[in-house]
């Protein structure tokens, strides 16, 4: 099948290669040149495992291209993907210029019978959007030609995509035209081998899911960030809960990590668009205001440990900062809280020397020539004479350091964990001051169970 993928940014070029992997001819489309030389040249824009390899692949094989021509893209596919950004507006709602931009193009170009997909994460009633922006397209070309508008949001994790795409638990398609319903089940067919994963629905139905699941996920882990706050005054230990709700199969085990909040592209954007979504129609989404109020204080709960552990004063003080992307195994940055704990660390005075295993080149773009931010090359080089050790993102490298090497380059032995890495009865009984979030007294009294620290 002939497809052309409209953005080459995570959900764009994801959605390009996974589809290309399975035999289509795809065509991605981007109007940032600098993007498409990029990829052109064999290589990628972002950083996605397993990416790469598969879009150089399928590339060497002639199945996924790359351009800038907006004429020939659309002329390419039957099935067009709009996968371009929806960033925050000034007032939280979803910026949906790029997206009409794209179906006014598909507009002034189609020639036969086109499936215009929504990809991109998009408030409800978009695609009656985005038929006006073609319909009024064509009207200027003086056309009346069939096509029709489809809602598949991606349910993609960064640092899993293409793992995510590969192998759905769902695929969400949003349609009331039995033709372009076909195509989408042709096109999917490959990636429910197994088990039928299509749910078929209204437009409006599919775009309130996709916020609907970014906005649940966003209110577990603001939930358990709460309650680490409650546990901390109440000498309870939140991975202890943590183990103890989640083993209630209603509940489940997923998102209920205690830590430093939420970031990136998605959930601070969806959390937003849906409570602005919810004012235009006089519903005041109480919930997810709470949501996000939580999650902008818990951004602060490192910083705030720090100025208590040394009484307000930072004047003169170092710290190493281990993390910097908002997740492992991504360079975004988007909404991290390490970009809280970086401005506040320095307008209070203090030094930050910062290392991160992906996202460094990402993180000189985003701080500039901040004062007093550096960058370190090692973990290690990081902690040298430092007066603390701070933790704001779980890659894997750091799950299991080398503590003796810790207690030799910190100035003091002392580490601010906001992600609970670690077990504070080992990490103490080495040597070193340990704060956690939500890491009360009662793990030392439940030390011999074997259920303390990050699972």
């Amino acid at each position: 099948m002939k497809v052309t993928v409209i953005g080459t940014g995570y959900v764009g070029l994801v959605t390009g290669a996974c589809l290309s992997e399975m035999g289509n001819h795809v065509l991605c489309l981007d109007v940032d040149e600098r993007k498409i030389a990029i990829l052109n040249s064999g290589g990628i824009p972002i950083h996605e495992p397993g990416l790469e390899p598969m879009v150089k692949r399928n590339a060497v094989a002639g199945r996924l291209q790359f351009t800038t021509d907006i004429a020939a893209a659309v002329h390419h596919g039957t099935l067009l993907f709009i996968g371009v950004g929806t960033p925050p507006d000034e007032d939280g709602s979803a910026d949906l210029q790029y997206v009409l931009s794209a179906a006014r193009n598909i507009g002034q170009h189609m020639t036969d019978y086109k499936v215009i997909v929504d990809k991109s994460t998009v408030p409800v009633g978009t695609a009656d959007r985005v038929r006006a922006a073609v319909q009024e397209a064509l009207a200027k070309r003086g056309l009346c030609m069939e096509f029709a508008v489809v809602s598949n949001p991606e349910f993609l994790k960064e640092g899993a995509a293409v793992d995510d795409f590969m192998r759905p638990d769902r695929i969400i398609v949003g349609a009331d035209d039995e033709r372009a319903t076909l195509l989408m089940r042709a096109i999917y067919a490959p990636f429910s081998r197994n088990r039928d994963k299509l749910l078929l629905m209204d437009t409006r139905s599919a775009e309130l899911t996709k916020y609907a699941a970014n906005a649940m996920l966003a209110t577990r882990i603001s939930f358990m960030n709460e309650l680490a706050r409650l546990a901390e005054c109440v000498g309870a230990d939140i991975e202890l809960v943590r183990h103890g709700i989640g083993s209630d199969p209603r509940i489940g085990t997923h998102f209920l990590y205690a830590g430093t909040g939420y970031g990136g592209s998605c959930f601070p954007k969806d959390v937003k668009a849906l409570v602005r979504t919810g004012q235009e129609f006089g519903i005041d989404l109480r919930v997810l205001a709470a949501v996000e109020a939580v999650n902008d204080i818990q951004k602060r709960v490192l910083v705030d440990k720090v100025l208590a552990r040394f009484e307000g004063n930072l004047q003169g003080r170092s710290f190493a900062l281990w993390g910097l992307a908002f997740k492992p195994d991504t360079d975004d940055m988007r909404d991290a809280p390490s970009r809280v704990i970086v401005h506040e660390l320095l307008r209070f005075g203090a030094t930050i020397r910062a290392y991160d295993p992906v996202a460094m080149d990402e993180a000189r773009r985003v701080f500039g020539d901040l004062p007093g931010l550096s960058f370190a090359s090692h973990p290690a080089e990081a902690l040298q004479g430092a007066d603390a050790l701070l933790i704001a993102t779980e890659w894997r490298e750091f799950k299991s350091p080398d503590f003796e090497q810790i207690r030799a380059l910190l100035r003091q032995p002392l580490i601010f964990d906001g992600r609970n890495l670690f077990d504070p009865v080992l990490v103490r009984s080495l040597g070193i001051e340990y704060h956690g979030v939500g890491r009360g007294e009662g793990v030392q009294q439940t030390r011999s169970n074997g259920v303390t620290g990050r699972v």
